[in-house]
């Protein structure tokens, strides 16, 4: 079932929303990463523990950046799809996605048999590590 234009608004507000916060928070990440605690340590690291907790900070800045670009170019293809009518139609089947679904993730791109297939078979086997 096609979604009302009174829905289509919604969730382009919704989206447009999130996409703010998360514009706001990539930049004020990077504001703090240029002006953290570990720039000070890393300036007066005399051993190894300072250094690792130093590059740990890095490297949570950059994953939580990476994080919410992921995010944000998730939105920008699900804002796409709404602006061409395709929102809310499954990528791969074609079929409806549940409006429950969109609404829990107003960035599903497929229903939930065809995203559950998804990731049975572009699972990395890779297990995430810091």
């Amino acid at each position: 079932m096609p979604l009302s234009s009174e829905q289509t608004v919604q969730f382009e507000t919704q989206l447009g929303e999130r996409a703010d916060q998360l514009r706001s928070e990539i930049r004020s990440t990077l504001e703090r990463s240029s002006d953290e605690t570990h720039v000070r340590i890393a300036e007066r690291a005399r051993d190894i523990e300072d250094d690792s907790f130093s590059n740990l900070i890095v490297d949570l800045n950059f994953a939580e950046i990476e994080r919410d670009a992921e995010e944000l170019r998730r939105i920008d293809e699900a804002l796409l799809r709404l602006r061409s009518g395709a929102y809310g139609d499954c990528i791969n089947c074609r079929q409806p996605i549940s409006l429950a679904r969109l609404e829990a993730e107003p960035t599903a791109a497929r229903c939930i048999v065809c995203q559950e297939h998804y990731e049975k078979t572009h699972a990395s086997g890779v297990t995430p590590s810091l």
